[in-house]
């Protein structure tokens, strides 16, 4: 091999690969140049989407429900702190980065932001030289109204209120002065409700924060103008609402209980139940006054006082008997009874005068009288008369061919379910309590069966695709890329340009090495001896003859170093 041959070996060997994708580069025309650029950048271009994509921050909320004059205070504050944010759907909050929220809210803390649109005894910090009593008893009245409307608004359910609070002028006439009132506006969150012990609350919060403000002078509204504080006018209709909501639960206590009952028999959504009772409400309340006679055998035990009075004179006694001692004695005691008939006029110790006198007795007797009052008041809210209606459906049952049939349930089973619910709401047949259960199929209506809906009409699998709709759609523009513009310009370097023969004494090395070389694009080979073969027999020649050499020149290839 001459040195000729080895140094153009040496030249198209000491780098292939930007040999190739030069003249493959080369190859090209301005057009697919152009295509080929625009192929990469496209790709480059989409890498760097995916990329930031992958960074993108978490947003979370910063604060919500802000008036507009704290928002824009902070939206001002957080540009000046060169912290991004975005506003939530309908403006209704701040976000910032989820690493943020927590510093960003303590820095704005530190600044006093949100103030927030309700205001409070702070407006007493801010008093200007001069101030009139009347501009000092107004903001003495507003921070009162806004102290009371931040306590308002720290209910759970509430989530706005406005205070209006009418203070009068108090003058030094006792009887002249005007009791204080107030007025509060609600804004309760959607589905959330204020009972009346929360409303009496907020009614006692407001008196009790008002010196000498009476509860009654208390009006509570909720958005839609309802009066929700009672008043003297609507306390017999709260007390009307009080008793319909006290029948109803007492009705839907029964109902379940019979319902309790009776579905373990003849199974769920099988049995309908109702029942109707009648309240008395009514307050009775009666007082009775018993007179009776003295009781006891003593009679006279019972006798409170008793008078006799006696007037006129009765005719002289004659003298008679035998003079002397023994007829000149006085008049014994009388013996008669308190109770016994009265002695005739006239006589003295039980003997009669010869001429009647005018004589009258008079006599008064007072007795202890038995006197029993009795206070009887009945409590409201008496179970008056029930009544309940029940419905069972027929029984159903399987043969065994898989076929339902529905047959009535026998009238002795039906019996013993009667009594069952008479057992259950108390029957009492004084009062008037009355159960009908009936027997009878029910109408059930047969749906059609709806056809399961695709995977692809399924919301959660709508939701997904919604989610992968745009990296798939990125990685398929990306491959559109690929494909279309940078595949062919990367066939295209790598296609080797096409071998030229001619007598040049230039010969690969895998020619030299091979027994049998490829030549692609080479005609098939004769018999007779050719330029290219004799250089190749030569080339072997000179390997087996002198393989130092040959050792030398590829060793000098490798290195980079020019050939001898």
């Amino acid at each position: 091999m001459s040195t000729t041959a080895v140094a153009e070996l040496d030249i198209q060997t000491a780098n292939p690969t930007r040999s190739a994708l030069g003249d493959g580069f080369a190859r090209m025309d301005q057009a697919q140049k152009i295509k080929f650029g625009l192929g990469a950048l496209a790709l480059l271009a989409l890498a760097l989407a995916f990329f930031f994509m992958g960074r993108q921050a978490e947003w979370r909320v910063l604060y919500a429900n802000l008036g507009d004059k704290d928002g824009g205070a902070i939206v001002a504050q957080l540009s000046q702190m060169n912290v991004p944010y975005k506003h939530a759907e309908g403006g209704q909050a701040i976000m910032v980065p989820a690493d943020k929220v927590h510093d960003t809210r303590l820095r704005l803390a530190s600044q006093g932001l949100p103030k927030g649109s309700v205001t409070g005894f702070e407006l007493m910090e801010t008093n200007r030289f001069g101030m009139t009593q009347f501009q000092e008893r107004l903001t003495f009245q507003r921070g009162l109204e806004g102290e009371l409307t931040r306590s308002i608004q720290s209910l759970s359910s509430v989530q706005s209120a406005r205070v209006h609070l009418a203070l009068p002028n108090q003058n030094g006439f006792f009887r002249e002065q005007q009791k204080p009132s107030a007025s509060v506006l609600l804004t309760l969150h959607p589905g959330r409700t204020l009972d009346r012990a929360q409303v009496a609350g907020i009614v006692h919060l407001v008196a009790s924060s008002v010196p000498e403000m009476n509860p009654k002078a208390v009006s509570i509204v909720d958005d839609a103008g309802t009066l929700l504080s009672s008043s003297p006018d609507s306390q017999a209709q709260g007390a009307d609402t009080q008793k319909l909501q006290y029948v109803q639960q007492l009705e839907q206590i029964y109902t379940r209980r019979i319902m309790d009952m009776l579905e373990p028999l003849v199974g769920r959504n099988n049995v309908k139940a109702q029942v109707s009772a009648e309240i008395d409400f009514s307050q009775v309340e009666s007082t009775s006054e018993q007179h009776r006679p003295n009781q006891g055998a003593d009679a006279v035990a019972t006798v409170r006082s008793q008078q006799t009075v006696e007037d006129g004179a009765a005719a002289a006694a004659q003298p008679a008997g035998v003079p002397g001692a023994v007829s000149n004695q006085p008049p014994a005691t009388g013996t008669a009874p308190i109770n016994g008939p009265a002695a005739p006029v006239g006589v003295a110790n039980g003997q009669g005068t010869d001429k009647p006198g005018n004589m009258r007795r008079e006599s008064v007797v007072n007795y202890e009288v038995d006197k029993t009052v009795k206070v009887v008041r009945e409590s409201s809210g008496q179970i008056r008369r029930l009544s309940a209606a029940v419905v069972i459906n027929h029984r159903t049952t399987v043969d065994k061919s898989g076929k339902e049939t529905t047959s009535p349930i026998p009238p002795q089973q039906l019996e013993q379910m009667t009594a069952l619910v008479r057992e259950t709401i108390g029957f009492n047949r004084d009062r008037g309590d009355s159960v009908n259960l009936v027997n009878a199929a029910f109408n059930v209506e047969k749906t059609s069966e709806v056809a399961e809906a695709a995977w692809w009409q399924q919301s959660g699998n709508q939701d997904l695709l919604r989610s992968l709709a745009w990296p798939l759609g990125m990685v398929g523009l990306g491959l559109l890329v690929l494909m279309g513009m940078v595949r062919p310009g990367l066939k295209l370097l790598k296609t080797p340009a096409p071998r030229r023969l001619d007598t040049t004494p230039v010969q690969p090395l895998n020619a030299v090495l091979n027994e049998s070389p490829e030549r692609p694009g080479l005609p098939m080979p004769s018999d007779e001896p050719t330029a290219e073969s004799l250089r190749i027999a030569d080339a072997k020649r000179l390997a087996l003859e002198n393989p130092m050499a040959v050792a030398n020149i590829v060793k000098g290839w490798v290195n980079g170093e020019a050939p001898a």
